[in-house]
C-alpha cells in the first residue's frame, strides 16, 4: 500500500500493525497485463482480506491474460497521517502503483459505513472525487474507470455521483464482460470515456448513473447513440449466476501475515436463502437458492489447505443449515483432515437445523465459537419477521449445546422491529436467563452467555423496506433497558452504536441528495466509519448542520405502498408486490414457508430453472438410509497408513527473518512458520486435550521492525523424517525473508529455548550512536519494573564500534530479570528504538561456556 521510493522512506514499525503493509504474502500474484484493475476494499487489510469476494475476483482477474489485479486497502489513522504529511499516494500492495495510474479501480460496498472510506481512497489515491470531473475532456484519458459491487449497490443512489458504474449482483461473469469491453474500448476503441460508459451500459446487470440517469450528452449524440432511458422508465436487472459448481473458486488464496477477522479457509457450500425472514436484505438480493456440490465443498476443502497452511475450515452461507448434505460433508471432512487436527466451523446455523449429531462432528477436533440468533425475544414478533422457531425448539438446542460441552455461545438480538412493544423487549432477558437456568442443570457450573445486542436497520428490497427507523433516543432506551437488567446478572453485553444504525438507514434508503452530506462529511474528516473507535457522529452532524440534510428525515420516513422509493431502478427480480404481501402477512403475525418446499411467487419464476434444483438430486443422497455415505458422494474414506508407532523426534529449526518480514510480530512470524509446516505436511506431534495444536515452541521473540539472522524454533515429529529433504522443501514454501539454515535432532530431555538462552548479540544502526558511551561510563542506570528496580548497566556485557553509526552489542539476562530491548536501547541511546535500525546476530546458551542452541545440540550428538 506504500510507494516507497527514495523520496519516501517510511519506518513501518512506528506505525500500528506494519504488517498491513508489507506486501511479500505466500500466493499474491506479482503480473504486468494491458488492463490494470485495482481491488479496492474500503476498509483496512484484515477486515478486506477477510472477504470472500475480493478472493475471488482476485483469481478471475489475474486467470484472464490480458488482465491484472492488485489490492488497496485503506490505511490506518496514524499511516494516513504520514502519507498526507510526506504526499505519498495510496498505492497497491503488488506493484506499489498509485491508485491514479490503474486503468480501473473497483470498490466492494459491504457495508453502508464504508462511504466516507470510498471518498477517502480516491482522494489519497490522487483521483477526483465524482465522476464528473473525471469525464471532463481534459481528464478523461488522465484517471481511471471507478466502479463498484457488492451488496449495497441495490441502492446505488447515494453513491452515484462518486462512481462511474455500478455492478448489481453476482461478478464471477459479469468481471469478464466488463473487462473485455474496457479492453476492446482501451486497444481499439475510439478513445472517448463517453463510448466506454456506454460499452458498460449494455452489460446485464451494470448500471452505469451518466447514461441511465441523464439524457443523452452531446458526444454520445454525435456518436449516433440517443434517447437513452431516464430513471424510472428503465430499470437495471440484478446479475445472477446459475451454477456455484462452475463458477471459478479460490483454492490457492493469499495468505496474510496480519490476522485477519476470518482466518481460515472459507467455502462457499450455497448462495441465497429460502427461508424469508423479512429484515433481511441478503435474503432478498442473494434468491435463489444454489448449492455447490458436496463433492465439489470437498475438492475445495482438499486443495485450499494443501495450499494454505490453515488449521480451520468454515462452511459459510445465509443459512449453512439449510446446506442439503450438510452433516454427511461435515463427516466426511471430519474423515479426510480430523487426523491433521482441522477444526470446522459453521457461523450461520438457524436454530432448528441444529442437531447433536451435528455438533458431535464439529466438536470431533476442537470446539468453535458458537451463536444463536433468535433476532426477538417473543414468539409473537419472531412471526413478525418470519423467524419460524419455537420456545420448544430453542430449549432443545441449549439442552443439546451444553451437553456437548459447549461452555460459550452468545445470544444475538435486534430491537426496533415493525410493531415491537415493550413486553418484546422483556422477553429478551428472560430467553438469556432461560439459557442460564439449562445450563447448570446440564453443565452444573456458570456458563459465559454473550450477549449482542443491534438497532434495526430497515433496508431497500425488504418487506420492511417501507418502515422507518426507531428515533435514535428510542432504540437508546431500549439497548439501555437491557443492559442495565443483565449487567445485574451478570451477563455481558455488546450494543452497537445508535448512531452507526441511524447512519446506516439513511445511506441505505437515501436518494442522490444524500451525497452531498457524505461527501461533506468526509471534507470534514470522516472515514473509517465503521470502527467505533474513529467513528465521530459530531463531524456528522456538522455535516448535516452545513448541507441542510438531516440523516434522521431519511432513516425515520415511512413510505407508502404508492411511493416511488429511491432504489426502484433496480431489479433484483423479487417484486414490488411480493415484499408488499409479506409486509401486510407481518403485521397479521403470518409465517411464509420455506420457499424450496412451496414457491410464493416473489417473481424470480426460479421453481422451473434448472439452477434450483441440482440441489434435488442432493436431496436425494441426503434423505437415502441404511447405505454408506461416502460410496454415494463418490469420495474415498481410505485412512493413511498409522505411523505413530515410532516415538517423535525433537528437531531445532535455525531460521533468518530478514528484509520487510522484520516487521512481522511473534504472534504473525509464529503463524507464518506454523502454516508452512502444514503446507509442507510435516507429520507433526500435537498435544492432547479439547485444543490440540502443534508441538512447537519457539526462542525468545523478537520485536516488530527487528531482524534476526539466526533464530530459533523446535517441533515433535513422527519419524521417519529426512532432514535435508525437508528443509530443502520447507525453504521453498517460505516467503522471501524467512529461510531455514539449518535443523538438527535434539534429546527429548534437552532443555527448552526459552530456558537456555539468556544471552543476546545485536548489529545496531542509527545516526548518533554517541551516547552510548556516558551509559558505559555509568556503573548504575536504575529503572522500575513492576515491583522491583533493575539495573540495566549490568545487561550490556560488551559494546564496539564496527564503523560509523553501527555498534556491535551483547547483552545477557540477569537471572530471571530479562532484557528488554524497549526499555533498554532508549537508555542506551537517548533515542526512541523506533529510530533504530536492529538485528539479532545470535543467541546463546551456557553450556560449560557460551554455544548457540545449535551448537549445545552437536554437542550432544558427538557425546552420543
Amino acid at each position: 500500500m506504500l510507494r516507497i521510493e527514495k523520496k519516501f522512506t517510511v519506518n513501518l514499525s512506528s506505525f500500528l500493525k506494519p504488517s498491513r503493509y508489507i506486501n511479500s504474502e505466500i500466493n499474491s500474484i506479482h503480473k504486468k497485463a494491458a488492463v490494470r484493475v485495482a481491488l479496492a476494499f474500503p476498509d483496512v487489510y484484515e477486515i478486506g482480506m477477510s472477504h470472500l469476494g475480493l478472493k475471488i475476483l482476485y483469481k478471475i482477474i489475474n486467470d484472464l491474460p490480458y488482465a491484472s489485479a492488485e489490492r488497496v486497502f485503506s490505511p490506518w489513522l496514524d499511516l494516513e497521517a504520514e502519507m498526507k504529511t510526506k504526499g505519498m499516494p495510496l498505492s497497491s500492495l503488488e506493484s506499489n502503483r498509485p491508485l491514479k495510474d490503474f486503468d480501473i479501480v473497483g470498490f466492494s460496498l459491504q457495508y453502508e459505513l464504508l462511504y466516507t472510506t470510498v471518498l477517502s481512497m480516491l482522494s489519497l489515491g490522487g483521483i477526483p472525487l465524482r465522476t464528473e470531473e473525471r469525464n471532463n475532456v481534459s481528464n478523461a484519458h488522465r484517471y481511471p474507470l471507478v466502479i463498484a459491487g457488492g451488496p449495497c449497490t441495490v441502492n446505488p443512489a447515494p453513491m452515484s455521483p462518486f462512481i462511474d458504474a455500478f455492478l448489481i449482483g453476482d461478478g464471477e461473469e459479469a468481471i469478464r464482460d466488463i473487462l473485455d469491453s474496457f479492453y476492446q474500448w482501451k486497444t481499439g476503441g475510439d478513445g472517448k470515456r463517453e463510448s466506454l460508459l456506454l460499452s458498460l451500459s449494455e452489460i446485464e446487470g451494470m448500471y452505469v448513473p451518466h447514461v441511465h440517469c441523464n439524457p443523452p450528452t452531446p458526444p454520445l449524440e454525435k456518436g449516433g447513440k440517443g434517447g437513452f432511458e431516464k430513471r424510472g422508465q428503465g430499470r437495471i436487472k440484478r446479475r445472477l449466476i446459475k451454477s456455484l459448481d462452475d463458477a471459478p473458486y479460490p483454492v490457492n488464496p493469499i495468505i496474510p501475515y496480519t490476522p485477519l477477522i476470518h482466518d481460515r479457509v472459507n467455502i462457499e457450500v450455497s448462495r441465497g436463502c429460502s427461508r424469508g425472514c423479512r429484515f433481511c436484505q441478503a435474503g432478498i438480493t442473494y434468491r435463489p437458492v444454489r448449492e455447490r456440490s458436496p463433492e465439489k465443498v470437498l475438492e475445495i476443502a482438499g486443495n485450499s489447505l494443501k495450499n494454505t497452511g490453515y488449521e480451520e475450515i468454515s462452511l459459510t452461507s445465509l443459512s449453512a443449515g439449510d446446506y442439503t448434505c450438510l452433516l454427511q460433508v461435515v463427516k466426511e471432512l471430519n474423515k479426510k483432515f480430523s487426523k491433521n487436527k482441522i477444526a470446522l466451523s459453521l457461523p450461520s446455523l438457524r436454530v432448528a437445523s441444529i442437531n447433536q449429531d451435528l455438533l458431535k462432528e464439529i466438536r470431533a477436533v476442537r470446539k468453535t465459537g458458537f451463536t444463536i440468533a433468535p433476532e426477538a425475544g417473543s414468539e409473537r414478533l419472531r412471526r413478525v419477521i418470519n423467524k419460524d422457531f419455537s420456545e420448544d425448539d430453542y430449549e432443545r438446542v441449549l439442552k443439546i449445546l451444553f451437553n456437548e460441552g459447549w461452555h460459550t455461545i452468545k445470544l444475538y438480538f435486534m430491537v426496533g422491529l415493525p410493531t415491537e412493544t415493550e413486553e418484546d423487549i422483556e422477553k429478551i432477558p428472560e430467553m438469556v436467563m432461560k439459557a442460564l437456568t439449562i445450563a447448570k442443570q446440564h453443565t452444573g457450573r456458570f456458563v459465559n452467555i454473550n450477549v449482542g445486542i443491534s438497532p434495526f436497520v430497515p433496508k431497500p428490497h425488504t418487506p420492511f423496506q417501507w418502515h422507518g427507523q426507531n428515533p435514535a433516543t428510542r432504540l437508546k432506551g431500549k439497548i439501555d433497558y437491557l443492559k442495565d437488567v443483565l449487567a445485574k446478572r451478570g451477563i455481558k453485553v455488546k450494543s452497537h452504536d445508535v448512531k452507526m444504525s441511524l447512519l446506516e438507514a439513511a445511506l441505505s434508503r437515501g436518494d442522490e441528495s444524500l451525497a452531498f452530506l457524505i461527501e461533506k462529511a468526509w471534507s470534514l474528516g470522516c472515514r473509517l466509519d465503521g470502527w467505533s473507535d474513529v467513528f465521530e457522529f459530531e463531524k456528522w452532524e456538522k455535516a448535516m448542520n452545513r448541507t441542510g440534510i438531516n440523516a434522521a428525515d431519511f432513516a425515520e420516513k415511512m413510505y407508502e405502498s404508492s411511493d416511488t422509493l429511491p432504489w426502484e431502478n433496480i431489479d433484483v427480480g423479487v417484486t414490488k408486490e411480493f415484499l408488499w404481501k409479506e409486509r401486510q402477512k407481518a403485521l397479521s403475525c403470518d409465517i411464509t414457508p420455506d420457499c424450496r418446499k412451496t414457491c410464493h411467487l416473489c417473481g424470480l419464476e426460479c421453481k422451473e430453472d434448472a439452477m434450483k434444483l441440482r440441489s434435488l438430486e442432493i436431496g436425494k443422497i441426503g434423505s437415502t438410509r441404511g447405505e454408506n455415505t461416502s460410496e454415494l458422494l463418490n469420495f474415498s474414506t481410505s485412512q493413511p497408513l498409522n505411523i505413530r508407532h515410532f516415538k517423535p523426534l525433537k528437531i531445532r529449526v535455525e531460521f533468518s527473518k530478514t528484509g520487510r518480514l522484520k516487521y512481522l510480530s511473534h504472534l504473525e512470524l509464529m503463524t507464518t512458520l506454523l502454516r508452512a509446516l502444514r503446507r509442507a505436511e510435516f507429520p507433526l506431534e500435537f498435544s492432547k486435550g479439547f485444543h490440540p495444536h502443534p508441538e512447537v515452541s519457539f526462542g525468545p521473540p523478537l520485536g516488530v521492525g527487528i531482524g534476526g539472522l539466526s533464530e530459533y524454533f523446535d517441533m515433535k515429529i513422527i519419524p521417519p523424517f529426512d532432514i535435508v529433504i525437508n528443509m530443502r522443501k520447507l525453504n521453498e514454501l517460505f516467503p522471501e525473508g524467512i529461510y531455514v539454515k539449518d535443523m538438527v535432532v535434539l534429546p527429548v530431555n534437552m532443555k527448552s529455548l526459552s530456558n537456555f538462552i539468556t544471552r543476546y548479540e545485536y548489529e545496531i544502526k542509527g545516526r548518533d550512536l554517541s551516547h552510548i558511551h556516558k551509559f558505559l561510563s555509568e556503573e548504575e542506570i536504575m529503572v522500575s519494573r513492576e515491583k522491583q528496580k533493575v539495573n540495566l548497566r549490568d545487561m550490556v556485557e560488551e559494546a564496539k564500534m564496527i564503523r560509523e553509526n553501527m555498534i556491535h552489542l551483547i547483552v545477557a539476562d540477569q537471572g530471571d530479570i530479562k532484557v528488554r530491548l524497549n526499555e533498554l536501547l532508549p537508555e542506551v541511546f537517548n533515542i526512541p528504538i523506533d529510530e533504530l535500525d536492529i538485528t539479532r546476530v545470535a543467541l546463546y546458551g551456557w553450556d560449560n561456556g557460551w554455544v548457540t542452541p545449535i551448537e549445545t545440540s552437536l554437542q550432544w550428538t558427538a557425546k552420543s
